[in-house]
């Protein structure tokens, strides 16, 4: 297995989101891109996947075809935002956009970050307005930190 470009995680596991993240890696649309979740911490702050090029996702040129791509980010950003904010909030993907920078003949590595502060403000937003768009970006990179896809991700929320 080739080394992943991110540091060693800093926030651990836990047994709960050990599972959660065996769940994920044996559903059937995500297994099928040939991607991997690799580390899920314990406060939902991180979480890294992993994209190895296979024989499940290789397209006819020889890369990882760009569905697996975008399979592989979809849906942890709205994931980690429901186990923060909890079951009081209306959470779901709105839109994506996908930039493909360079085709992907290695494994790929993407890593999600939520800033400690994002649930306070995305509260507080909630006090005012009826719902909200919240942007997030994530790029899969090669182990040398080369970008080869850049995914934008718009997340509604609302109070229930």
């Amino acid at each position: 297995m080739a080394p992943s470009p991110f540091p060693p995680p800093t926030v651990p596991e836990s047994w709960a989101t050990r599972k959660r993240r065996w769940k994920i890696n044996l559903y059937p649309a995500f297994r099928g891109s040939g991607s991997r979740v690799t580390h899920f911490a314990h406060d939902d702050s991180d979480v890294r996947v992993r994209l190895p090029l296979c024989w499940r996702n290789r397209n006819l040129l020889g890369t990882i075809f760009g569905g697996a791509l975008y399979a592989a980010v979809d849906p942890f950003y709205m994931l980690m935002l429901m186990s923060r904010l909890g079951s009081d909030y209306v959470i779901w993907d709105k839109a994506a956009s996908i930039h493909f920078r360079r085709p992907g003949r290695s494994t790929l590595y993407a890593r999600f970050t939520l800033d400690p502060n994002e649930t306070a403000t995305i509260r507080q937003l909630l006090e005012t307005e009826r719902s909200i768009d919240r942007r997030y970006e994530v790029d899969l990179v090669d182990e040398a930190g080369e970008v080869h896809a850049s995914v934008e991700k718009v997340i509604y929320l609302r109070k229930r």
